[in-house]
C-alpha cells in the first residue's frame, strides 16, 4: 500500500531543510568560536569533556610539537608517538589544569622535550638522515649538493651534542624561543640555558670544523 501524495509534502521538506541548515550554521559558529577561543579557554572546556575543545587545541599546536620532536629525534616515528602521547595527556589529565599557571605551548614543549630525553636514553639502532634529491637544474647541481651536504652535517653535529645543549640550541634556534621561555620548558635557570647555548655552539663549531674537509672533497676529484 502506497502512501498517498498530500499537499504537506513540500512544506515537510522545506522545513526538513531549514533544519538542517539552521544546525550546520550552529556547528559553524560554533567551529568559529572554537577557533577564535584562547587556549585556557579551549582548555577549560576540555576539562567539562568537550572533544571539539580538544581537537581545535591539537589542531592549533600538534604540528609544531611534532616539528620539535623530529628535529631532537631524527625520527618521524618516535616524534609523532612523543606528539600523539603529549596530547593524549592533555585529554587523561584534563580536569588538572589551572588557568594562568602557565602557557599551554610551554607546558607543551616541557612533556615533548622530556620524553624525547627519555628516547634518547634508551639503546636503540641508529638510523641514517637520506639526502633530498637534487634537482633538474644543471649549472646549480653542485652549489645545491654543497647545500644540502651542509644541512647534513648541522644535522649530523647537533645529532652529537649532550641531550640539554641540542634540546636548547633547537628550541633557540629553529624555534626562535626566548632564554626566558627555554628555560621555562627545561626547568631550568636562563643563566644555565645562556651556558648550555654557548657550550653548545662551541661544540657544534668544533665538530664542524673538523668536517670541512668533507664538504671541500666534493669540489675535487681526489
Amino acid at each position: 500500500m502506497a502512501f498517498a501524495e498530500t499537499s504537506s509534502a513540500q512544506p515537510l521538506s522545506t522545513d526538513l531543510d531549514e533544519a538542517t541548515t539552521a544546525a550546520r550554521t550552529r556547528a559553524s559558529r560554533t567551529e568559529g568560536a572554537m577557533a577564535a577561543a584562547s587556549d585556557d579557554e579551549l582548555l577549560h572546556r576540555i576539562g567539562l569533556d568537550d572533544e571539539q575543545a580538544f581537537r581545535t587545541l591539537t589542531e592549533r599546536h600538534i604540528d609544531r610539537g611534532y616539528a620539535v620532536a623530529l628535529r631532537i629525534l631524527r625520527s618521524p616515528a618516535d616524534a609523532e608517538d612523543v606528539v600523539q602521547d603529549a596530547f593524549l595527556q592533555v585529554w587523561t589529565k584534563r580536569g588538572r589544569w589551572q588557568p594562568g599557571k602557565a602557557q599551554f605551548s610551554t607546558w607543551l614543549y616541557r612533556v615533548v622535550t622530556n620524553r624525547c630525553i627519555d628516547l634518547l636514553r634508551k639503546p636503540r639502532t641508529e638510523t641514517i638522515e637520506l639526502l633530498p634529491e637534487i634537482g633538474d637544474g644543471r649549472s646549480d647541481q653542485m652549489q645545491t649538493l654543497l647545500r644540502h651536504e651542509a644541512s647534513a652535517l648541522l644535522t649530523a653535529a647537533i645529532a652529537k651534542l649532550p641531550d640539554q645543549q641540542r634540546i636548547a640550541l633547537i628550541l633557540s634556534y629553529t624555534e626562535n624561543m626566548s632564554n626566558t621561555d627555554i628555560a621555562a620548558v627545561m626547568e631550568t635557570s636562563v643563566y644555565a640555558v645562556e651556558s648550555l647555548l654557548k657550550r653548545g655552539r662551541q661544540k657544534l663549531r668544533h665538530i664542524l670544523r673538523n668536517a670541512q674537509v668533507d664538504v671541500l672533497s666534493l669540489l675535487t676529484d681526489d
